[in-house]
C-alpha cells in the first residue's frame, strides 16, 4: 500500500496539466477538482483520472485552452459553448456565473454545451454552499447505461448533485450517478485488478458481466451495458433510475441545443476519436430570497440530525447523511495521504517520463 502526501500530489497534477498546455490558473482549477475527489474518498474521479485527461489532450479531442462562447445571457440565465475545453474550468466558471446571477435575481442558471468531463459534481455544488446558497448540477456522459427492458448502452451515468448549507461541520451534498455505479468506479476496479460486483452490468444477452477488463472493452464496442439504479426490473425501481437518467440528459442537452445519447460516443463517422460534446446544467438558489438563512440552516441541520439519530437496522452501527462520510474521509486523507495502487503508479511514471517531471518519487 502506497500513500503520497496530498500537497505533493496536488502540485504534481498542476504541473502535468500545465506541461500539456493548460494555462497555469486553469491547471490549478483542474487539480483542485481532482484533489477534492481524492480527499473525499471518491478515488474514481481523483488522480486516477489524470491520465485520461492527459491522453485526450494528446489525441487532440480536448483542448487544453478553454475558450467559452456566450450564446445567450438573459437576466438569471445563460447558455455557453465550451468549445471542447477543460470541463473543470468550464464548470467552475459556469457555477460561479450562476452564483453571481443568484445574488442579483435569487436564482441563477447556466446551461453548457460542447464541454468535456468535469470531475465530481459535488465540487461545484459546494461552491454554492460556501456562499450560503443551494447548488445543483447535472451532466450527461458517454453512453454506458441501458434503458429499462433494454440491453444497449444509450444513456451516460448522468449524475445528480444537490448541495445545501447546514450548521454541521459539513454541508449536505448528494452527488450520485443515476446508474447503480459510475463508470469511473469500474475503471478504479480495473486499476486495482478486482472483479466488477454482480448486477452492475450486463451483456447483450442480459447476463451479468463481472470481468472488469472485458467490461471496459465491451462498453466501448457497445456489447455490454451498465445498469440504471434499480437494476433490470421495475419491481426493484429500474424505471426510476432510468427516468432520472433521462431527466439529466434533457437538462444537459435540450436547453443548450447540445449533443445527446449516441452523439456523445467520442468518435466520428469513421470510428476515429473525436470530442465528446458533453453538456452540463448549473443552478444556484439564493436562500435569502426565500427565507432567513439561519432558519434554513437550522431546519436543514435538524433534518440531518433527526435522521442520524433514528433507529438502526439490526447489525448496523451508524446512519449517515450525504456529505458526512466525505467530510470524515477528508480529515483522514489529509493525515495519511492519497492511496496509490500499483497500476496508478505506472500511469504516474509514464506522465513523469514523457513530461520530464521529477517532483514526486514513486
Amino acid at each position: 500500500m502506497m500513500y503520497l502526501p496530498v500537497q505533493q500530489m496536488h502540485e504534481f497534477m498542476i504541473a502535468v496539466f500545465n506541461k500539456i498546455g493548460v494555462p497555469l490558473e486553469d491547471a490549478k482549477i483542474c487539480a483542485d477538482v481532482l484533489i477534492a475527489s481524492d480527499l473525499r474518498g471518491i478515488e474514481s474521479h481523483g488522480i486516477g483520472r489524470l491520465k485520461m485527461y492527459y491522453d485526450r489532450i494528446k489525441l487532440g479531442i480536448q483542448s487544453p485552452e478553454t475558450k467559452i462562447d456566450i450564446i445567450k445571457d438573459r437576466y438569471a440565465t445563460a447558455v455557453w459553448d465550451g468549445n471542447h475545453g477543460m470541463g473543470h474550468v468550464i464548470a467552475h466558471k459556469a457555477m460561479q456565473e450562476a452564483i453571481d446571477k443568484a445574488k442579483l435575481y435569487g436564482l441563477g442558471s447556466v446551461a453548457v454545451r460542447n464541454s468535456t468531463h468535469y470531475g465530481i459534481c459535488g465540487y461545484y455544488a459546494d461552491m454554492a454552499t460556501k456562499q450560503d446558497m443551494i447548488g445543483l448540477t447535472f451532466t450527461n456522459a458517454r453512453p454506458s447505461i441501458c434503458p429499462t427492458n433494454g440491453v444497449a448502452p444509450m444513456l451516460g451515468t448522468n449524475p445528480i448533485c444537490f448541495g445545501a448549507p447546514t450548521n454541521l461541520p459539513y454541508p449536505f451534498i448528494y452527488d450520485a450517478a443515476t446508474s447503480i455505479s459510475q463508470r469511473g468506479k469500474v475503471e478504479q476496479y480495473a486499476r486495482e485488478e478486482k472483479p466488477t460486483p454482480p448486477y452492475w452490468a450486463i451483456n447483450r444477452q442480459g447476463e451479468p458481466q463481472t470481468d472488469t477488463q472485458k467490461l471496459l472493452k465491451d462498453l466501448v464496442d457497445q456489447s455490454a451495458s451498465m445498469l440504471p439504479l434499480g437494476g433490470t426490473e421495475e419491481v426493484t425501481g429500474s424505471h426510476k433510475g432510468y427516468g432520472l437518467g433521462m431527466m439529466v440528459e434533457i437538462l444537459s442537452a435540450a436547453l443548450q441545443n447540445g449533443s445527446y445519447l449516441n452523439g456523445l460516443w467520442g468518435q466520428d463517422q469513421d470510428g476515429k476519436p473525436a470530442p465528446y460534446r458533453l453538456g452540463h446544467f448549473f443552478l444556484a438558489i439564493n436562500i435569502d430570497f426565500f427565507t432567513e438563512l439561519e432558519d434554513f440552516k437550522r431546519i436543514s441541520t435538524d433534518i440531518c440530525k433527526q435522521l442520524q439519530a433514528s433507529e438502526l437496522f439490526p447489525g448496523r452501527d451508524r446512519i449517515w447523511v450525504a456529505g458526512e462520510k466525505e467530510y470524515e474521509n477528508e480529515l483522514q486523507v489529509k493525515q495519511k495521504g492519497i492511496h496509490i495502487v500499483p497500476n496508478l503508479a505506472k500511469d504516474i511514471r509514464v506522465m513523469q517520463k514523457e513530461l520530464g517531471l521529477n517532483n514526486i518519487d514513486i
